[in-house]
């Protein structure tokens, strides 16, 4: 192909200038968050002897499956691309691994071939996204990202194109936690399969972005862990993302796609699905029945009472390992509010070493257990982002390093920043109403109908207070 481009595996995309010249997230070989994940379909082993060839890797974050280090073993010799994420965690990383890493300073058209630029953001939430120009094709490779302030440059980029595609995790929601259990150690089912059909949410995303064309992405996963296999009945077949999809502009289209930028021409890549196997947690290092050594046990404990926002939230969390309970007390030692994680000791132990407490999080067979008043976000907004995301990825663990990190990224975008933070005033101010909501009307309910228009229309007014 002389001027295109391709989409593979979970959240790969391939851009051809005279031959292959960028790829993006590539999770070829191997499995994600301690072994829980695998991609639901095979990479076809022409996309795999092109990949190989291209020259530019960009790398949008740091979750497994979009940085694998597995894969860019594969790929040493090629320039790493990555977002400005304040921290620099993974240019350290790989900088000391030997690799050629290139930072991109935010909102900056960066040419790698004669006819393709590109220009990546990173965002507050250790989130980036990238639009890639193929010689006046835009592509937003929006991943995993959701709007912390930028959507409106996006569009406003967008509105210079006649063909756009916009790429951009979708589906049920299951590329998150939602393994939660009652304290009578009962599973929560699930409310992800509740609310509005995906394409539903795509449509909303295409319009928003003014896309021409979407692309389901950075959703091509599944469970293989015999203790996360259950969270398979709530991944998003193929077949269900175009499910109430209703743009009058856009279009949806297959995952996998090859398009030829010169000819206009559209071409659909068929592969494989990865044949079903169940692994053992024994198997990835984990014995559900062996409790943390008291060395361990001190270690956790300090990884969890450096993140300082947690004392102003909760009373104790309590990890419990091999049937023992291991208590981190806040405050007074109340134990009102707080979080039993039941988890086996190996990955505890290096998700702790290695600050990615988000793997245990997503992988799903970890068992989180609510203790106290929590409101529909659960572990949103202080846990996960202050832990996983501010803290393990960003570095900022002390009041004085969460004000710089949030200094950072104020400074880069201040009037995106301020509405941003007006939208999430707006979210916390309706949490007690959404979550009487959701628990008490069916969701195929009119009035149910009724107060998701009111909350986006609400939603989209707050977005527009600052000019």
């Amino acid at each position: 192909m002389e001027l295109g481009f391709e989409t593979a595996g979970n959240a790969t995309l391939i851009c051809h200038d005279r031959g292959p010249t960028l790829v993006t997230d590539p999770w070829i070989v191997g499995p994600a968050y301690f072994g829980s994940w695998t991609r639901h379909h095979e990479i076809p082993l022409e996309q795999m002897e092109i990949i190989g060839r291209c020259g530019h890797v960009w790398v949008s974050h740091g979750h497994p499956d979009h940085l694998s280090v597995d894969s860019l073993k594969l790929l040493r010799g090629k320039k790493i691309l990555l977002p400005d994420h304040r921290g620099g965690r993974i240019y350290s990383y790989l900088k000391a691994e030997g690799y050629d890493v290139q930072v991109l300073t935010d909102r900056t058209w960066y040419t790698i071939s004669s006819n393709i630029k590109v220009l990546s953001i990173a965002d507050i939430n250790q989130d980036a996204l990238l639009l890639v120009d193929l010689g006046g094709t835009l592509i937003i490779n929006k991943n995993d990202a959701t709007d912390h302030g930028w959507g409106r440059f996006v569009r406003k980029v967008a509105r210079g194109y006649r063909t756009s595609f916009l790429l951009s995790l979708s589906g049920y929601g299951d590329a998150d936690m939602f393994n939660f259990f009652d304290e009578d150690g009962r599973r929560i089912p699930p409310t992800i399969k509740q609310g509005a059909p995906p394409g539903w949410r795509i449509a909303r995303a295409a319009d928003f972005f003014g896309a021409k064309f979407f692309v389901p992405f950075s959703s091509m996963h599944k469970y293989q862990r015999r203790d996360s296999i259950w969270a398979n009945e709530y991944i998003t077949p193929l077949t269900d993302y175009p499910k109430g999809f209703d743009s009058r502009v856009a279009e949806i289209l297959p995952a996998f796609i090859r398009y030829d930028c010169i000819r206009g021409t559209l071409e659909e890549i068929r592969p494989a699905e990865v044949p079903e196997r169940v692994f053992e947690p024994e198997e990835f290092g984990d014995d559900w029945s062996i409790p943390l050594e008291a060395g361990e046990a001190a270690e956790v404990r300090e990884y969890i009472r450096s993140v300082s926002h947690l004392e102003s939230v909760l009373d104790f969390i309590n990890f419990r390992v091999g049937g023992k309970d291991n208590f981190i007390e806040f405050g007074k030692g109340r134990r009102k509010k707080g979080i039993t994680f039941e988890v086996p000791r190996q990955s505890l132990v290096s998700a702790t070493r290695w600050r990615i407490f988000d793997d245990l999080l997503i992988g799903n067979f970890m068992k989180t257990t609510l203790h106290g008043p929590w409101g529909s976000g659960r572990l949103y907004p202080d846990f996960t982002p202050y832990v996983a995301k501010y803290a393990d990825n960003g570095l900022a663990r002390t009041p004085e390093e969460l004000a710089a990190y949030f200094d950072e990224y104020r400074r880069r975008a201040p009037v995106e920043f301020l509405r941003h933070r007006l939208v999430q005033q707006y979210l916390r101010l309706l949490d007690g109403p959404i979550t009487r909501v959701r628990a008490y009307l069916p969701q195929d309910s009119k009035v149910y109908k009724w107060a998701r228009r009111v909350y986006w229309a609400g939603l989209k007014r707050v977005g527009t207070l600052l000019p």
